[in-house]
């Protein structure tokens, strides 16, 4: 099973500390953010990470390199346009193969154990919800019975982690260029394609300056 890393947005809300250093590689602690992805998709048996990038993207190739200091293989799609979540990963098709592969956002941290998605996958999408955070009250899906729904109202509403396995099939009507990942994992909850958990562990959507404090303060607890 293949992983992916979304690494290509400009983090605009961590300005200045984005203008010269693309997100993934901000220090956390002393340890840049997408080195806590790749230590932890090695340490649940994953072997081969695909990693889109655009704004720096040449710093993170640098950095990373091929992957091999990780235990891991290492590939880039590059990005020359800002393609969006949705065009990123099926530009990146081509890298990840036949088989539901992992994806992960670049700029959250977590200790979600990743071993657990390696599993079957029912359906075109398993995500991985958490409670909703200060910052996303009114949170994303419904989370009913192990499948994950179009809420109505934002009731019992949980916030997509930014954690998923995907099949290449929610895809398949696709087309190249810039467009977004949640109306196909909408679409695809209407047919019931979209299995899902609720993580009670921790989490935190790295994106501006006051949450990189807040996972500097947590991991100083750990």
């Amino acid at each position: 099973m293949r992983a992916m890393i979304l690494a290509a947005g400009k983090g605009e809300r961590m300005r200045p500390l984005t203008l010269t250093t693309p997100k993934p590689l901000i220090p956390v602690a002393g340890v840049p953010l997408i080195e806590y992805h790749l230590g932890a998709l090695a340490r649940a048996g994953f072997t081969e990470v695909v990693v889109n990038h655009a704004w720096l993207g040449e710093k993170i190739e640098a950095h990373v390199g091929n992957g091999e200091r990780f235990g891991l293989q290492v590939t880039y799609s590059r990005e020359t346009q800002p393609l969006e979540t949705g065009g990123g990963i099926f530009q990146a098709l081509k890298y990840l193969g036949d088989e539901p592969f992992v994806v992960v956002n670049g700029d959250i941290w977590t200790d979600y154990d990743f071993a657990a998605l390696r599993r079957p996958l029912a359906g075109l999408a398993h995500l991985v919800l958490v409670p909703n955070p200060e910052h996303h009250p009114e949170g994303d899906f419904l989370l009913q019975d192990g499948q994950v729904q179009v809420p109505s109202t934002s009731v019992d509403t949980l916030t997509y982690s930014g954690i998923a396995v995907l099949h290449p099939q929610l895809f398949a009507d696709s087309a190249a260029g810039a467009f977004k990942l949640a109306p196909l994992l909408r679409f695809a909850m209407r047919d019931g394609d979209v299995s899902g958990e609720q993580f009670d562990g921790h989490w935190i959507d790295v994106g501006t300056p006051e949450r990189l404090a807040a996972t500097e303060t947590l991991l100083a607890r750990l």
